[in-house]
């Protein structure tokens, strides 16, 4: 049993709003938390320098294969969890699996996750605005089955599939060391999912630094630093990272053909997580 607790999600899903809360919480101050110093006491898996620290010739991590990179993950892990002092929050995008026989997340540093999921209608509107892409290919985008995000300098790839895939990976066998979270129930009582969270830590329930941690890691606070300070996470094609986090914004942004689209291909996943929209 290892001490990293992955923080995984779908991307634009949430991870980066749990980190916060958790980081608040533990932190416990009257002020929140700055955004751009979350690394103190979370990570990202996909840190490049991390990887160019196990590279023993001249080249970059972007001049590496992507077998090459995930052939280093085990190790990086392992050091990431060597030097942590405690439990170690570590965000990730990877599906919960293995890329040509290497594992995506290194079982033996590892003590559990906390999953996000969010739907992916809504994910869909959130990807796009991001990226810059449209509508229509960020529904191809995530339908993918072997899709990830491009060998950049800062961060290296990550092997995230198809939305259903990913979903599955992570929460179809349930285990007690993982606690699987709606982006949608956050939203309705952060209060009793945020417990929760606190309770799947093993943290001794404290309503006052609970509420504190819950007011400090709102969006609109987490948005409001972003405005004033920007945000270090933050992708260079995107305006923002935090731009509306509201549910249900598909029913405006989304035609009856692309909503059809997605229900096709997430049909499964999405009934599991009542998204399903009703008829």
């Amino acid at each position: 049993m290892g001490n990293i607790l992955w923080v995984a999600s779908y991307p634009k899903s949430g991870n980066t709003w749990v980190r916060a809360f958790i980081e608040n919480y533990i932190q416990n101050s009257e002020s929140s938390i700055d955004i751009n110093t979350m690394h103190t006491i979370s990570t990202a898996e996909s840190a490049a320098h991390r990887f160019q620290n196990k590279i023993r010739d001249n080249r970059k991590t972007t001049d590496l294969s992507l077998e090459e990179i995930c052939a280093l993950r085990p190790s990086v892990q392992s050091d990431i969890a060597m030097q942590a002092n405690g439990t170690t929050f570590v965000k990730t995008h990877n599906y919960l699996g293995e890329y040509n026989g290497y594992p995506l997340h290194n079982s033996m540093v590892t003590s559990g996750a906390i999953y996000i999921v969010r739907n992916p209608l809504d994910v869909t509107i959130s990807m796009a605005k991001y990226f810059d892409y449209t509508i229509d290919e960020t529904i191809d985008y995530m339908a993918e089955e072997m899709t990830g995000t491009p060998n950049e300098a800062g961060n290296v790839p990550q092997i995230i599939t198809s939305w259903s895939m990913h979903v599955s990976s992570w929460t179809q066998t349930p285990e007690d060391s993982r606690l699987v979270l709606r982006y949608e129930d956050i939203l309705d009582n952060p209060k009793k999912v945020l417990r929760k969270v606190e309770s799947f830590l093993g943290l001794k329930k404290d309503p006052k630094r609970l509420k504190n941690a819950i007011l400090n890691s709102s969006f609109a606070k987490l948005k409001a630093q972003e405005l004033k300070h920007g945000f270090v996470e933050k992708h260079e094609n995107a305006n923002a990272f935090f731009r509306s986090g509201m549910k249900h914004q598909w029913q405006q942004a989304l035609t009856t053909e692309q909503v059809n689209r997605i229900v096709d291909i997430h049909g499964e996943q999405m009934a599991r997580y009542k998204y399903l929209p009703s008829k």
